[in-house]
């Protein structure tokens, strides 16, 4: 995949910026305790569900102090709904207690503190410290970004942390948190993973993955791609022999009869 230049990467950032201009963190909260445990919840999960879930949750558990004391029944029953609930009830419980047993109930503030808390990694850790606080320690990744940057030829990695350290390297730090949000929602609106819309997109110009990027930033990559349609094309083939294998032995059953 073409890398774009320091020039294309401004240019085509840019553009996104103006046209996604309303993008934001969708995950509804009211202060950094709800945020963290929004984001621990998101995990493999649409912002939509847990936007469903959290508004009961934060009422019945408003603060660290109420959620480490919650059985994990409680709190599995509040978000049943989503993926790995048991899990997730366990991390939020753990997570509380940890804040009120370090950090006197207060969300901390660096990514080494953030990354220690049941649940937390590096991308939940990134969304709080930049939209909670204002910080750019590092840059989110989640499968949006990892695509997006993959197909615009801002990075050539695979895993999260090798992109973050290429995006942290392509774009300015001030840019850091709201950048991610640009990202996630042009890959929402715009550049699918089975589907993207090249025709709309306002940087197809740029991209150097336009109109080819189907298989650009999906699991597996170019060779998978290559692979899936290669056996496409031989099932298909099979089925049209076949076919004419029907047909041929069909006619030589009328001329026999």
């Amino acid at each position: 995949m073409k890398r774009q230049k320091p020039a294309e990467i401004s240019a085509t950032y840019g553009r996104l910026r103006a046209h996604h201009s309303d993008a934001h963190c969708e995950l509804v909260h009211g202060n950094p305790f709800e945020l963290i445990c929004a984001t621990v919840l998101s995990a493999q999960t649409t912002d939509v569900a847990v936007n469903k879930v959290t508004p009961n949750l934060f009422q019945k558990f408003p603060n660290p102090a109420s959620m480490a004391s919650a059985g994990e029944g409680a709190i599995e029953a509040l978000i049943s709904s989503i993926g790995m609930y048991r899990q997730k009830a366990k991390n939020l419980r753990g997570l509380a207690a940890l804040l009120l047993a370090k950090h006197e109930g207060v969300v901390p503030q660096t990514l080494a503190e953030l990354v220690e808390l049941p649940g937390v990694g590096r991308k939940t850790a990134n969304v709080v410290l930049g939209v909670a606080f204002g910080k750019a320690e590092g840059f989110v990744v989640d499968t949006h970004v990892q695509r997006i940057s993959q197909r615009l030829g801002w990075t050539k990695e695979t895993e999260p942390v090798p992109i973050e350290q290429d995006l942290m390297t392509v774009l300015p730090k001030p840019e850091w948190p709201h950048a991610s949000h640009v990202l996630i929602f042009h890959g929402r609106r715009i550049c699918s993973a089975q589907k993207p819309d090249c025709e709309t997109c306002p940087v197809n110009d740029l991209c150097p993955s336009a109109f080819k990027a189907e298989h650009v930033g999906r699991k597996g990559g170019p060779e998978k791609f290559k692979a899936v349609a290669a056996a496409k094309k031989a099932a298909k083939k099979a089925a049209k022999k076949k076919s004419s294998s029907r047909r041929a032995l069909g006619t030589k059953s009328s001329r026999s009869a």
